[in-house]
């Protein structure tokens, strides 16, 4: 009778540990996709174009200026740290307040130092909506970039052509291929 009582709660004990490792690996797999996403944005602002879209685009996002964001980056902050700390600040009442952006540093910071999944249920936030919001975020950011090459290039293009026709005029004024040689004359 007694090994019976300890088989049932070692069992017990046994099950309840894994159905909370497939809880924590849930949250761990959000966690790495906003970490993954997060890593996407500063990944993208490591070229002068990039992190000038970048900045504009958390500007646009979270409704701060760049004063604000230099700021978090002179604390050492990646561009998708960042995003994560507006992000979660926004969320809080009053949004993106310095009170509310010190808040989320310091449970990022700690000690002790917290994951942003353990920040997130600290705040009440839920991560799902975050990757989401990070990943339209990368997705606007990249579609901003691309057309910011385009005209680059197209602009690019037309000075080339501008001077290609300079050139061409240039040279036939000079007796170049433009020009016949003696032929006719």
């Amino acid at each position: 009778m007694i090994k019976q009582f300890r088989y049932i709660i070692i069992s017990t004990l046994l099950l309840s540990l894994a159905a909370a490792g497939t809880v924590l690996a849930a949250e761990t797999r959000e966690e790495k996709n906003l970490n993954k996403e997060a890593a996407a944005i500063s990944a993208t602002a490591k070229t002068s174009q990039g992190e000038k879209v970048v900045v504009g685009r958390l500007e646009k996002e979270f409704n701060v200026t760049d004063t604000r964001i230099r700021g978090l980056r002179a604390k050492k902050l990646g561009y998708g740290e960042i995003s994560i700390v507006l992000s979660l600040a926004q969320k809080m009442s009053g949004g993106t307040t310095d009170a509310n952006i010190q808040q989320v540093m310091t449970l990022r910071q700690g000690p002790p130092r917290m994951g942003w999944g353990e920040v997130c249920k600290k705040l009440g936030a839920k991560l799902g909506p975050m990757v989401s919001q990070m990943r339209t975020m990368n997705r606007e950011t990249r579609r901003e970039m691309m057309h910011g090459m385009k005209g680059a290039n197209e602009h690019m293009m037309e000075r080339h052509q501008e001077q290609r026709g300079h050139e061409g005029m240039g040279s036939g004024n000079m007796g170049g291929p433009g020009m016949s040689r003696g032929k006719g004359r």
